[in-house]
């Protein structure tokens, strides 16, 4: 028996991560992704099949997942498949099921509003069990097996610092490249320059870790990271005072598990941004469970950066399983 843990990277990967410890494991498992400093950090020590990127829409891409998907039926005894997505499922799911494998979907946490273009195909597709994360929209169709913010609690903290330590901050966009998010730099470079709002109000050096993926800020005089390893992402946070992200579902995680209420906000569809506009649904998602400050571009002042300094994020002391259909 072998179960494949199948996902795109970014925040499908993140959560595939997460929920795969809440999974009644096989004795024999290994992984299906793409290669980037996020994937191969993330998954070191584990068996990794990696694929050329399967981007938003990207029917080509889809169609050469395919023939993989054949060969390791061939050469694996996979019994079980489990995937967040996104288009690299396609690609993977329909063929395994139609021989036999027992597939499962479980569609983003981000969607809580209803399925992605991605889920609403396999929904179609015989033999494959579908999975939401939210209550709200589920039916004969779509099977609640829990969350996975279910594993995190807010709480107030109270942080000591040195008299003449600087405030660190963290600033995230996630993995993609297809959508630059600039306005939020743009906002940000003038809230958290040298001598800015935040050094003003706080009365002390600012320190940024700028991660900027995709989008382009030369002429902003950031010092950006477009990419970093999920290793040294997770060390950045876990020291960070202030945390920002985009409101996406794999920087969210990665900031909850270091125990950071990061501010969260969300990339605009119209503006090229994003494909759609989960994002949104994610932040006030996020925010309604008091678990991160939902804040659009426009609106985001110093005063919600330092708000945050009073709270901070734990795991409860016992996650829930993840309940698989059999």
């Amino acid at each position: 028996m072998s179960t494949l843990f199948l996902a795109t990277t970014g925040g499908h990967l993140t959560q595939l991560v997460a929920l795969a410890e809440r999974i009644p494991k096989d004795p024999d498992s290994f992984w299906v992704t793409h290669a980037n400093e996020q994937s191969r950090s993330l998954l070191d020590g584990r068996e990794v099949v990696y694929l050329p990127y399967v981007g938003v829409r990207d029917v080509p891409g889809v169609l050469r997942c395919v023939p993989v998907a054949r060969d390791l039926l061939r050469r694996r005894d996979v019994t079980r498949v489990v995937s967040t997505g996104s288009g690299i499922a396609l690609g993977f799911l329909p063929y395994l099921a139609a021989h036999g494998v027992e597939c499962h979907y479980i569609e983003s946490a981000a969607r809580v509003g209803g399925p992605s273009l991605t889920g609403r195909l396999l929904r179609r597709v015989p033999r494959v069990h579908t999975y939401t994360q939210h209550r709200g929209w589920a039916d004969a169709h779509w099977h609640y097996g829990g969350n996975g913010f279910d594993a995190y609690e807010a709480a107030s903290c109270h942080r000591e610092r040195a008299a003449g330590t600087p405030l660190r901050v963290v600033v995230t966009v996630g993995t993609a490249h297809e959508f630059p998010f600039r306005r939020l730099f743009v906002r940000l470079a003038a809230l958290l320059g040298r001598g800015g709002e935040l050094e003003r109000a706080a009365g002390r050096r600012v320190e940024v870790l700028w991660q900027t993926g995709g989008t382009p800020v030369e002429d902003l005089r950031l010092d950006a990271v477009p990419f970093l390893p999920a290793a040294d992402l997770a060390a950045a946070l876990a020291r960070a005072d202030v945390v920002v992200s985009h409101a996406g579902t794999g920087s969210a995680l990665a900031s909850l598990e270091a125990g950071r209420f990061a501010v969260v906000v969300p990339r605009e569809a119209r503006l090229g941004e994003a494909g759609d506009d989960h994002q949104r649904q994610l932040a006030r998602e996020l925010d309604g469970r008091g678990l991160a400050l939902h804040r659009e571009v426009g609106g985001l002042g110093v005063e919600d950066l330092l708000a945050t300094l009073a709270t901070a994020v734990r795991r409860v002391s016992t996650v829930p399983a993840f309940e698989l259909r059999t």
